[in-house]
């Protein structure tokens, strides 16, 4: 496969009008870069013409690369394939809508010097409207910051320029592509934020609702899971088990106490159920903790994924299994 510096990757749906003005601004962006580039284009089950127009322009342009869904998988689906199929060192990510600005790639792979993994964009300036989409963002943005430590202006925004070896330890699912620079950060990625150009929509409609806002809600709980306890789940489970346990088994001890030194009657007290109920949903976490433990070696153990993941080695020699083992007979 030909060794390229940017591979440019645009999810598409329902955009027909947008796709050749977006690659002439993509080209007359990169005319003057010493870059080798190209524009991969997914077609996420669009209704539209989309993908013929998709077709022509790689007829025209041996840059561009398309790929059709069979039908609609959503657009964190649409960054996977892309980035599967992507070859360069650098990927960038950028809506097909135009509301992003081409003009801004060459800052944003500028930026990407000794230490930087991922330049993810700032919307400074949006033009959205301010109910819709601004309010739900904006309380998105801190959600998401306070959850996972990494805190962004604008998680939202899709221009982002990422290291290939980084794209390479995601694993998106849902909707959490717009959780890149945290995913990133979880895998030690440094990350910068950059103010971009943001234009309004000239051409198609705007696919994004509020019904997204409790998508996203739901995957910031998978991402801050999978970031925080992955590894350990008895950690979270065990130790919601053990308060529950606590507090159940307090509860039924001092119901005992009365019953037996001072002889209350304890039928009809919903406390005491309330204790049961409790000292059960303690049992059940700790246990549901403990299956995940083993579900977590399984999935660690039989594919040989590490528990870790490897920034830089100095020294030491070249491959693995250096350290030979001793025969003991």
């Amino acid at each position: 496969m030909e060794k390229i510096d940017l591979s440019i990757v645009v999810p598409v749906y329902n955009e027909e009008e947008n796709l050749r003005p977006l690659l002439a601004e993509i080209t007359a962006a990169l005319k003057d870069e010493p870059l080798s580039y190209e524009v991969i284009f997914i077609d996420d089950g669009s209704s539209d013409t989309s993908f013929a127009v998709i077709q022509a322009l790689h007829q025209a342009d041996s840059r561009v690369v398309g790929i059709q869904f069979r039908r609609n998988h959503g657009q964190t689906a649409a960054f996977a394939a892309g980035f599967e199929q992507a070859c360069g060192r650098y990927i960038l990510t950028i809506d097909a809508d135009r509301q992003n600005d081409p003009a801004d790639i060459p800052g944003m792979i500028a930026a990407l010097d000794d230490g930087v993994d991922v330049v993810a964009g700032w919307r400074r300036e949006r033009q959205d409207d301010f109910l819709t989409r601004l309010l739900p963002s904006r309380i998105a943005n801190a959600l998401i910051g306070w959850s996972t430590g990494v805190r962004l202006h604008d998680y939202g925004c899709t221009l982002k320029v990422i290291r290939r070896d980084v794209v390479a330890g995601l694993r998106l699912y849902g909707e959490m592509h717009r959780f890149i620079p945290a995913l990133a950060s979880d895998v030690g990625a440094e990350i910068r934020e950059v103010p971009v150009h943001h234009r309004a929509r000239v051409a198609g409609a705007s696919k994004y609702g509020l019904s997204r806002t409790f998508r996203v809600v739901l995957d910031l709980i998978t991402v801050k899971f999978l970031s925080t306890y992955s590894t350990r789940p008895i950690q979270i489970f065990g130790g919601i088990g053990m308060l529950f346990e606590t507090v159940g088994l307090g509860i039924l001890g001092v119901m005992g106490m009365q019953r037996l030194v001072l002889g209350v009657e304890l039928a009809n007290r919903p406390i005491v159920w309330l204790g049961i109920l409790l000292a059960i949903m303690g049992l059940q976490f700790i246990s549901t903790g403990l299956v995940g433990e083993l579900l977590v070696r399984t999935y660690h153990e039989s594919q040989n994924k590490p528990v870790y993941r490897v920034g830089k080695v100095l020294g030491g020699r070249d491959g693995p299994g250096c350290l030979e083992s001793e025969t003991v007979v």
